[in-house]
């Protein structure tokens, strides 16, 4: 069993052996990986070391002391946090081979292609069709709505490979090149200027069968896992007290008594306790996480995540008055990370917006929380047994 002392040897033999003050930051994040100290609980020879996952905070603090880079993980939120572990759990062995070093390192970002124009909330209702031709599939559709399509190397994608079965047991699971010669990627604007979302054209794409992660046909269950650990991600981040979009205004509070008001005190009171608590949350969510895969508990956590960023940003604006309307930047562009914190007020309040539609709207989840959290009745469902083709559209 590996416990903190070794991972502390570890890490100081990592440091030793590649100086971060005289080693090329890729190098480094590379021979991170290969030693086992990228993510601690994942297998040897896939950047782990088998050990405990609530070991990992070891081994980033000792990293962090001895002036090493890290893998910029905002920038590659989607494949730390969505593919690499679905890629895990139902990939083979060449796939996890292949994708999971140059994935954790940087050097392949990833996007999601899952949503589309007409199946957002509707997940299981996408159209989009993967037709097998050979030893491959040939893949025509739109996605929307996806992050960092404009930065990425692969994607997470799902496809229909059978119409005339029921919506939820004609999808299949696919890895897909961002490269290939028919994937389109356009900028969607959003209200704060910027265009981090992106729309998806994918005209005669073609994939692999050795890009297939999971079976034919079993694409929904394959999503869970991403979904899943989609929703932990967004939702349970690792914060220090005060972290997040609670920091500015607290900030701003104390430096600027001129802004009080008793009203204003007490709505941040309660918003205060209220991050309080969704960040002690987070921790022991991710403490469940050691036993195995996350839940839908992480469900709830996405909704806290929304609800608290909009409420937040919104307190903050009323607080700094005519100052909160202020906009420092409208300029478009094609950002590579969400900044929540380093911009002005004005953005985190319209940024904010859209937390609670991304990752999950807020009322699918409060479905998710209610049927599979509290046990409550499903709501009644027509299209069950119904072939997808024969859905009304």
């Amino acid at each position: 069993m590996i416990d903190a002392a070794e991972l502390k040897r570890r890490t100081a033999e990592l440091l030793a052996a590649h100086p971060p003050a005289t080693t090329d930051r890729l190098d480094f994040l590379r021979a991170r990986f290969d030693a086992g100290l990228a993510w601690v609980h994942y297998p040897e020879g896939l950047g782990g070391l088998n050990a405990p996952r609530s070991l990992q905070v070891v081994v980033d603090t000792e990293l962090e002391a001895g002036g090493a880079p890290d893998n910029d993980p905002r920038r590659i939120g989607i494949g730390l946090g969505m593919a690499a572990p679905t890629i895990l759990k139902y990939g083979t062995e060449e796939q996890k081979q292949r994708y999971l070093r140059p994935l954790w390192t940087g050097e392949e970002v990833w996007c999601q292609l899952f949503s589309e124009p007409g199946a957002g909330s509707d997940l299981a209702a996408l159209g989009t069709r993967a037709v097998r031709e050979s030893d491959g599939w040939v893949v025509n559709g739109q996605k929307v709505w996806t992050s960092s399509a404009h930065n990425a190397r692969w994607a997470i994608l799902i496809a229909r490979t059978d119409p005339d079965v029921p919506k939820h047991a004609g999808i299949s699971y696919f890895l897909c090149d961002m490269t290939d010669p028919g994937v389109e990627v356009r900028p969607l604007r959003q209200i704060t200027g910027e265009a981090e979302f992106n729309e998806v054209f994918l005209t005669d794409v073609r994939i692999p069968d050795s890009h297939r992660l999971g079976e034919v046909g079993d694409g929904w269950r394959v999503a869970q896992t991403t979904l899943n650990n989609e929703r932990v991600a967004i939702g349970g981040m690792r914060l220090p007290r005060e972290g997040g979009m609670i920091g500015p205004v607290a900030k701003t509070w104390r430096e600027r008594p001129d802004l009080r008001t008793h009203d204003l005190h007490q709505r941040l009171l309660k918003l205060w306790v209220d991050a309080e608590v969704a960040r002690l949350t987070g921790e022991r969510l991710r403490q469940q996480l050691v036993a195995g895969q996350p839940g839908p508990e992480g469900a709830g956590m996405k909704l806290a995540f929304a609800r608290l960023n909009q409420e937040i940003s919104g307190l903050e604006v009323e607080l700094r008055g005519e100052e909160g309307l202020l906009y420092d930047d409208w300029t478009m562009r094609r950002p590579e990370l969400v900044d929540f914190t380093g911009r002005d007020a004005g953005y985190r309040y319209l940024r904010s917006k859209g937390n609670s539609i991304e990752g999950g709207t807020s009322e699918v989840l409060l479905n998710i929380v209610a049927e599979r959290v509290l046990g409550l009745p499903a709501e009644p469902r027509t299209d069950k047994d119904v072939a997808w083709k024969d859905l009304a559209r």
